[in-house]
């Protein structure tokens, strides 16, 4: 499984939102600015975070995004869900899928069945507060 750019952007900005809540609507070219990303990519990704309620924004003077939520209710799993959709690490477990004449006798089902479910209950334990706490800053990259 790999996470897009889309999906990586859309949660630094929820998390750049998030860090800076305290200041109200914030323009998206601050955001672009302080994560060194295109405006014209955030431009595709914000209006999914709004559609989804995720985020609000406000047109004008003094308008920008601001979290609809606290840090803390946002997990990185929903905010995934609405760039990437389904973290299904097969077709056949998409939430979309038609069912699969083999998964009666698939010997492969389980193992994959088993990793949908780790996926989605790790990011569904990690929220965006945690990321800005830095519960995650002990994590060796691995080459």
């Amino acid at each position: 499984m790999m996470i897009s750019t889309r999906g990586r952007y859309a949660l630094r900005v929820m998390l750049d939102l998030a860090e800076n809540r305290k200041d109200g609507y914030i323009p998206m070219k601050e955001v672009a600015q302080r994560q060194e990303l295109s405006l014209k990519y955030m431009e595709r990704i914000l209006p999914a975070l709004v559609k989804e309620g995720f985020v609000e924004g406000l047109h004008g003077k003094g308008g920008g995004y601001r979290l609809v939520r606290e840090p803390k209710d946002y997990t990185v799993r929903e905010i995934l869900r609405i760039t990437e959709g389904d973290l299904a690490p097969v077709a056949c477990l998409a939430c979309d899928a038609k069912p699969c004449g083999r998964a009666g006798f698939c010997k492969t089902l389980p193992m994959w069945n088993r990793l949908y479910h780790t996926v989605n209950d790790f990011f569904d334990g990690i929220t965006l507060e945690d990321l800005l706490e830095g519960r995650f800053d002990s994590v060796s990259v691995i080459p």
